[in-house]
């Protein structure tokens, strides 16, 4: 009798809501596109299936008849569609309700679009905690995928792991399917041959043992190299074919599967995701420490033993290392709390905005972009203030002193139905966060340059491409790549947060006393200064007395500017146009200075009262993505320098 192993095969489909459309298109043509159309080819090759909701309405939209292709597998049973959360959140990063209408929008859509409601759900990130098994439950889900890591954690070994678990919360149960680790650095990156033979190793005589594989489908055309591997060489063809031709490994379906052989038993699984994230989630400081750890432990061949003890951070951390992560997180949390109260007077596109707001992409960095990328983090800013303003059309609020990002400094919000300044009172007297409602824009959403962990890899020029063996291909896990030069300089780390009008006299931070506000206006005292800060229809102005003339005083203003360093954003000075966002420029004795940007739809114009001195320059920082390091524009820079300071200066930022 041949022994077998069934084939739980799974691929997971997500761009960020917000991605530029030529992003998805070559995704669209080199992974989504040939992968069905492989699959497509093979109705006895049977897996399983998941989208995020954005991403799947923009494919049934944009590309009909290869949608079709996976609607008719589905109809024939050859595909089963998991679920999750509609906009990809990390589910347990927002609130419970919010979970319950995520999970049932995605649903909703499933069914409405490919005529099938999921039963499996797939968790973003694999973030587990244990809360969300309730909010899981409640949705109809009942089975999630998360890391075999996971259950190493909790005290499993490897070789349990070849079927489901069973977990509860409150006593609602959730069965948990442990992706294999070996098989995600197989598929595809080792060659087919190579992968089958290994999925024939793990067949047993009774048959109850699974393969369990669910992972990113752009692996299989989107990473490096994998386009020409997967399809030009005919990795994924290969791979189906053994399976296929292969006595000992059957394809299955999650849902057939689980209704056909019971629970390995209970388990209740730590806090955690997988294992590279759990180091990205360090600071760098430590996140170093700990890719030392584990390589100590790998060079003394005891990792495969000690990696369940070897933890690193949780996820949430991000929302530690990155302080514009908090405050976006903490504006959302705060807005969905607004449309909670609503009940049902809240709007369906009041909802469609909150679930955009939690898109994980732009909360976290790792491998990716993430919070690096200025068009993922604007996609939830532009979410975050038109449901702001359309909260406050229907309800409208207090603009109430709190500290809503737990920094211990109260927040001010400033404003009116136009615009909106948030203070805080954190000694720089700047403004965090500038709205603009129409244009449904935060000019304060720029990043800071911070030290990172991949910075050791920059300095240290490590070329791990080398250290790649075997026929297949490298994983861009294993990559050092550089898509533009980058100086000692580009890493050194921001002294302060890059807001708007951090003053400084004789390169000093002038540090504010804890700002007084009424309706839309605030005053902030410091010694020597009076600097005050109001909102006047679409003008927001800044007002400075000074009593010591010796010293010059000078404001830096970060704007995000969404053309960054495209050829859509321009400077304009008296009718003419000297440069690009991207270009560093200088003017003295002006008053005047437009910055047109087509992709925001609209200019800030900057007047003084005085002429000044302005230095403009992109302010820029270092990432890494799967194709490399590369450095990322993040805001256009204004240093506005007036030498007489004894005269005073006002400002006015006009957004038209």
């Amino acid at each position: 009798m041949n022994k077998k192993v069934s084939l739980l095969f799974g691929v997971h489909a997500h761009q960020p809501a917000g991605n530029f459309e030529f992003v998805i298109d070559d995704a669209h043509a080199r992974c989504y596109k040939p992968f069905l159309e492989t699959v497509y080819g093979y109705p006895q090759f049977k897996l399983s299936v998941h989208f995020s909701g954005w991403l799947l309405d923009y494919l049934l939209k944009r590309y009909p008849d290869d949608m079709a292709k996976l609607r008719e597998m589905v109809a024939r049973g050859q595909v089963e569609m998991f679920g999750g959360g509609d906009t990809e959140p990390v589910l347990a990063s927002i609130p419970e309700r919010d979970r319950r209408s995520q999970l049932a929008a995605l649903s909703n859509r499933l069914h409405g679009s490919l005529g099938q409601r999921p039963s499996g759900a797939w968790l973003t990130e694999r973030v587990w905690e244990s809360s969300v098994a309730s909010s899981l439950a409640d949705g109809a889900i009942r089975y999630v995928t998360v890391d075999d890591y996971h259950f190493l954690c909790a005290g499993k070994r490897n070789e349990e792991l070849t079927g489901y678990f069973s977990t509860e919360e409150s006593g609602n149960r959730l069965d948990l399917f442990p992706i294999s680790e070996a098989l995600r650095y197989r598929i595809p990156f080792s060659t087919a041959p190579e992968a089958i033979q290994y999925l024939e190793s793990l067949a047993t005589e009774d048959g109850a043992a699974a393969a369990i594989y669910f992972d990113d489908i752009e692996k299989l055309g989107i990473w490096p190299e994998t386009y020409q591997w997967v399809y030009e060489k005919q990795w994924l063809k290969q791979f189906i074919e053994g399976v296929l031709a292969s006595p000992s490994i059957e394809p299955a379906l999650y849902r057939d599967f689980h209704s056909e052989h019971r629970t390995r038993g209970v388990v209740y699984l730590p806090t955690t995701s997988y294992i590279e994230m759990n180091e990205w989630t360090l600071n760098a400081e430590r996140a170093d420490r700990f890719a030392d750890l584990v390589k100590q432990e790998k060079d003394h061949h005891r990792y495969e033993t000690t990696k369940p003890f070897l933890r690193g951070g949780i996820w949430r951390n991000f929302m530690s290392r990155y302080a514009e992560s908090n405050w976006m997180h903490k504006r959302m949390q705060q807005l969905s709390a607004r449309v909670a109260g609503l009940g049902t007077k809240a709007t369906a596109r009041m909802r469609e905005l909150l679930h955009l707001a939690q898109a994980n992409d732009a909360y976290w960095h790792g491998l990716f972009g993430g919070i690096y990328l200025p068009h993922l983090r604007r996609a939830v800013w532009n979410a975050i203030v038109e449901l702001e303003a359309s909260l406050d059309k229907t309800a409208g609020r207090d603009r109430t002193v709190l500290d809503l990002d737990l920094d211990g400094c109260d927040e001010f919000f400033v404003g009116n139905e136009v615009l909106q300044a948030v203070l805080r009172d954190d000694g720089l007297g700047a403004i965090h966060e500038l709205d603009a409602y129409r244009l449904r824009h935060n000019f304060g959403d720029t990043l800071a340059r911070r030290t990172e962990h991949y910075y050791r890899k920059i300095r240290d020029h490590r070329a791990a491409q080398g250290e790649h063996r075997g026929e297949g291909i490298a994983s861009a896990h294993d990559r050092v790549n550089f898509r533009h030069p980058v100086s000692p300089e580009d890493l050194e780390p921001d002294p302060v947060a890059r807001v708007l009008f951090i003053d400084r006299r004789t390169g000093q931070p002038v540090r504010y006393r804890r700002p007084s506000v009424q309706g839309a206006r605030a005053e902030l005292l410091a010694d020597g200064i009076v600097k005050t800060i109001s909102i006047d229809g679409n003008r927001l102005n800044v007002e400075y007395t000074t009593a010591e003339a010796d010293k010059p005083l000078e404001t830096e203003v970060n704007l995000a500017m969404p053309s960054c360093d495209g050829f859509l954003g321009r400077y304009v000075v008296n009718g003419e146009v000297p440069g690009g966002f991207g270009q560093p420029c200088a003017w003295q004795n002006i008053t005047t200075l437009a910055l047109e940007d087509g992709v925001l739809g609209g200019k800030v114009v900057l007047t003084t009262d005085r002429p000044v001195t302005i230095h403009a320059a992109p302010h820029k920082t270092v990432s890494q993505s799967e194709d490399g390091f590369e450095k990322i524009m993040q805001a256009v820079t204004l240093r506005i320098v007036h030498p007489h300071s004894s005269h005073g200066l006002s400002i006015v930022l006009t957004v038209e």
